[in-house]
């Protein structure tokens, strides 16, 4: 199981970094056309469509993973993937993103909660994923897909923290934050938390 949930972790750290020079870039074209205070003004807007999405994503993949190696009911499908989005989206997205404008002193930092401050979008999108994940149980291209939403979901946390202005050392903090935002909590709901309820052993990763 342990080298399993290596293997993964593996797989998936040049995704993610690619992921998260996306974000760079993203932010990047907005400094310097001199966009940043407008795209600020409509940051939390972009944030609550790219969060529940992500939540979405990442129930969808999660539900998919566990029922690919698991014959257990229904409802333990249902709380492993409700939860596992829920909590791994809410660190993602919005916990990491924020210790990082903390660390860099950014003006205008907060924490932003889907599942409290939005519950009306969050909460049904984790719901929207599993239904999903049982009519059409997939795991590959929803969690490229999720890893993606889940670094432009942190970047525009970060965003709403920034004020007018942006240089290169905050670009390469939010590059890192970005990085860590991604990979292990994005890798840990879709790969390593529904493997954990599975008790069956698992088939070699082909090679």
């Amino acid at each position: 199981m342990l080298r399993r949930i290596a293997d993964e972790l593996k797989n998936h750290a040049p995704f993610t970094a690619l992921g998260a020079i996306t974000g760079i870039i993203i932010i990047v074209i907005i400094a310097f056309s001199n966009v940043l205070p407008q795209v600020s003004q409509i940051s939390y807007t972009v944030f609550y469509i790219l969060h529940p999405t992500h939540v979405a994503l990442s129930a969808l993949v999660t539900t998919a993973m566990y029922k690919k190696y698991s014959n257990s009911r229904i409802w333990a499908a249902i709380l492993i993937g409700y939860l596992g989005s829920i909590s791994i989206a809410t660190l993602s997205d919005s916990i990491i993103p924020y210790l990082g404008e903390t660390l860099l002193g950014l003006e205008n930092r907060g924490i932003h909660i889907g599942v409290i401050e939005e519950p009306l979008l969050t909460i049904p999108a984790a719901f929207v994923g599993i239904a999903i994940a049982y009519w059409k149980p997939t795991t590959k291209f929803p969690h490229y897909g999720h890893v993606l939403i889940s670094t432009w979901a942190s970047l525009f946390h970060i965003i709403m923290a920034l004020g007018e202005t942006v240089n290169w050392i905050t670009f390469l903090a939010i590059f890192l934050f970005l990085f860590l935002a991604v990979w292990l909590p994005c890798c840990t709901s879709d790969i390593v938390f529904p493997l954990l309820f599975i008790r069956k052993k698992l088939p070699p990763q082909p090679t």
